[in-house]
């Protein structure tokens, strides 16, 4: 019984790392795609284009 028990609690560890580690790539696939879509905006206007002359 004791034995069962362990490989019970083993299998139920291994599941719950297997669900960290998929999460913890989530985290990160979405970390990269949130920083290319900020990359991919780009600058609207620079310092220099800012202003314009006055007549």
């Amino acid at each position: 019984m004791f034995h069962y028990e362990i490989q019970l609690r083993q299998a139920e560890l291994i599941r719950e790392a297997e669900t960290e580690r998929l999460a913890r790539q989530v985290r990160k696939a979405r970390g990269a795609a949130r920083r290319r879509a900020k990359d991919a905006e780009g600058r609207v206007s620079s310092a220099g284009d800012r202003f314009t002359r006055a007549a």
